[in-house]
């Protein structure tokens, strides 16, 4: 066993494999903690923009500004990115918001890899763990870390934390707070994995059965105004501030960002849409009407209600 926490940390050759913003509190974590991060592997540099510059990962941006040795792999089974990952000879990786990896990379390390994941395995298995929490109004959710294994998000858990969210948070809130608890989460695995004291164990499907979170895609972003107005507001909430709900207004595609219910009878269409065309703006729904708060609209810029509503006419007159 490896006694002393920041000198355990030293002694672990460790490979970080992230992307995001979301994952720099990670990598961030384990530097500040004294891990000994020999390597930072994270996504080629991709064209953006207008002028198509290449943009690099926030991952990237971090790793060199430490000073970081850093990989940037096209293919994650190219021979050259495989034989530079053995001479590195890594002791264990880390994974956070990252690609899938395949099995001759994540069985490298003598300690395995070991990924930090948004919810609280085995819920929420998938690529949008934070997002569909909201939107399935969930008071809590938490972040785990497990051992990675051949089916995704299914390895032998180590350690978990759990938040609440509030009824009004939206994903965005809950991507804020949660990487500051997953990154505190992942020093911690570390260390205890250094010091030898590590329990993990299997994934257990509860009573109630599993929850999914897959890839978000434009048909799961719509809204059906035809739901009850809380589904609806737990929707707009979720895909907050990223992709957005969508809806439309005047022909045009509506992108939802706030909203406010109002829960109330009434005897309008679902989707009929009202407005004093100063104020308010609001869609009716099964059980009442969603307030339209943020928006933007096909063509022009993202802006509060009110601010669009100043210069707009609803139904083009």
């Amino acid at each position: 066993m490896i006694s002393g926490t920041i000198s355990s940390l030293q002694q672990l050759r460790i490979i970080f494999m992230g992307t995001p913003e979301f994952a720099v509190a990670s990598l961030d974590a384990l530097v500040k903690a004294g891990g000994n991060v020999v390597a930072v592997v994270t996504a080629p540099d991709k064209p953006a923009g207008r002028g198509l510059k290449l943009s690099e990962s926030a991952v990237k941006k971090y790793a060199a500004e430490q000073g970081l040795h850093l990989l940037q792999p096209e293919k994650l089974r190219d021979p050259g990115f495989i034989a530079e990952l053995e001479t590195l000879k890594a002791d264990v990786q880390v994974v956070v918001a990252f690609r899938m990896l395949p099995e001759m990379v994540w069985n490298m390390p003598r300690l395995g890899t070991i990924n930090l994941h948004g919810s609280l395995l085995p819920q929420y298995r998938g690529a949008a763990p934070i997002n569909w929490a909201v939107i399935n109004g969930e008071k809590e959710t938490g972040v785990t870390t497990f051992k990675l294994q051949h089916e995704i998000d299914t390895g032998n858990i180590l350690l978990q934390e759990s938040f609440p969210i509030g009824p009004d948070d939206t994903a965005g809130d809950v991507h804020d707070r949660m990487k500051t608890i997953g990154a505190s989460l992942l020093v911690k695995t570390i260390q205890q994995l250094a010091e030898g004291t590590l329990q993990d164990h299997p994934q257990q499907a509860p009573a109630g059965g599993l929850k999914h979170a897959p890839k978000l895609f434009t048909e799961t972003c719509r809204i059906q105004w035809d739901l009850p107005a809380e589904h609806i507001y737990n929707l707009v909430r979720g895909l907050a501030p990223f992709p957005g709900a969508l809806s439309s207004l005047d022909g045009k595609i509506l992108k939802v960002f706030a909203c406010a219910k109002e829960i109330v009878s009434h005897h309008d269409t679902p989707g009929t849409v009202n407005s004093d065309g100063k104020s308010f703006l609001k869609f009716a729904c099964a059980d009442g009407y969603i307030h339209i708060l943020d928006m933007q609209l096909e063509g022009k810029k993202r802006m509060l209600v009110a601010d669009f509503l100043r210069g707009y006419r609803l139904g083009g007159k």
